[in-house]
């Protein structure tokens, strides 16, 4: 094998040891949604949105209390 096409198949293995599953961002997508839909976060007037969260906080000269989290593969 020359080294052209050595380095050639080099390159195109690792960018797919390096891409990631297609059907990873689909599942998180489905994690957020799941919880944006529990009953903790709909039984409360909260905002996923910071900008919106920012222009709330200025109207009413509140702080903005922040819960951040994410997806783990599980």
């Amino acid at each position: 094998m020359t080294l052209p096409i050595r380095i050639a198949a080099l390159v195109a293995g690792s960018l797919l040891l390096l891409a990631p599953p297609a059907s990873a961002q689909s599942d998180l997508e489905k994690k957020r949604d799941k919880k944006l839909n529990e009953a903790w976060f709909k039984a409360n007037d909260w905002t996923s949105d910071y900008d919106e969260a920012r222009k709330r906080a200025k109207e009413t000269g509140k702080v903005i209390f922040a819960y951040f989290t994410r997806s783990y593969a599980y």
